[in-house]
């Protein structure tokens, strides 16, 4: 039975956080199946990488090491891609919904006529009938994620197409190292019998790189606000009580929009998916669209004035009430016992 491919996206020879995250995954999805998991790196610079990647339980790393592939083009990575997919026919492909993942696994889903599911929030193994014509499928992958904007739960599967391809948001799937790690077995690849000379015409020549000011993932404390806060002056409030407690500034959609705070901090279906230890939903109602990325938070406290909120059935405690007013006592509060 063929294997799982996961590609790495790297910069400088290190692996991208979703990267590390889809490998956890792959690696279930692996064992479930009785299958290897397999790691592909197209980059500059990359020795040593397939330790890191074993940890994660790569059993193996094809590896293309050239100036070439890096700084990232689309179309190089495109052809050398659906070279080795084509040459060693895996059974499914992961990519992370990164801007080049983004812009990459849809292109060689194409070229190979195989499908793509995007920003999957579940990816599970499982059986398939098909209700037309009564044919049963075994162990396969099975995409999940929200469609209409929310309001439904798709479950989306490829019988005859592939290998079945999803793109996979940073901070959805857990990172972990694998119980036992993978044996990392490094197979270059032959990449010059997969590139035309038309697949190098485009040429970088300059970046501006820019570090991310607002940094709500890596945070283990999040107090974010919603539509309920009223205005972007009582957004104050979630930035003192972020403050107090040594934590980052989150917001749902609607806050966003209506203009409370910038779109960095917006969390959900549309902004970024975090995982913290302790999550604050101020005057949040919880839409599915924001609990999508945010509901596994370690732990969940949520400020509503509405007793019945969406919200409240994920939290771990429910404060019903004013922000204004529980926002200020909670401050005073953790102040005269922090000391």
């Amino acid at each position: 039975m063929n294997n799982i491919f996961v590609y790495i996206e790297n910069e400088g020879g290190k692996a991208a956080e979703v990267c590390l995250e889809l490998m956890t995954k792959g690696r279930e999805l692996a064992t479930t199946l009785g299958v290897k998991l397999e790691a592909v790196v197209l980059g500059e610079n990359l020795a040593g990488i397939e330790h890191e990647l074993a940890k994660y339980g790569a059993d193996t790393v094809w590896i293309a090491d050239d100036k070439v592939f890096a700084p990232f083009r689309t179309l190089p990575h495109t052809a050398v891609m659906c070279g080795l997919i084509e040459q060693e026919k895996p059974q499914i492909a992961l990519f992370g919904a990164t801007c080049n993942g983004r812009d990459f696994a849809p292109r060689v889903s194409s070229a190979l006529y195989s499908g793509l599911t995007a920003d999957c929030t579940q990816l599970v193994i499982g059986d398939h009938k098909d209700a037309k014509t009564g044919t049963e499928y075994k162990n396969l992958l099975y995409q999940i994620r929200p469609a209409f904007g929310g309001n439904i739960i798709a479950k989306i599967v490829n019988p005859d197409q592939r290998p079945p391809m999803a793109t996979v948001r940073e901070g959805v799937m857990r990172k972990e190292y694998a119980a036992t790690p993978g044996a990392g077995e490094v197979k270059p690849i032959d990449w010059k019998k997969f590139l035309k000379e038309s697949d190098l015409v485009v040429k970088i020549l300059d970046r501006q790189i820019e570090e991310r000011k607002i940094n709500i993932k890596g945070a283990s404390v999040v107090v974010a606000g919603g539509y309920g806060v009223g205005s972007k002056e009582n957004f104050k409030l979630i930035h003192e009580l972020a403050e107090v407690l040594g934590g980052e500034v989150g917001a749902s959609r609607a806050a966003v929009d209506a203009g409370f705070t910038e779109h960095a901090r917006q969390i959900g279906q549309t902004g970024v998916t975090i995982r913290p230890k302790l999550y604050i939903a101020c005057g949040i109602s919880g839409q599915i669209q924001h609990t999508a990325g945010m509901d596994q938070s370690s732990m969940i406290i949520s400020i509503n004035t509405d007793p019945d909120a969406p919200i409240n059935k994920i939290a771990d405690f429910a404060i019903t009430g004013d922000l204004n007013e529980v926002i200020p006592k909670m401050i005073k509060y953790y102040k005269q016992n922090s000391k």
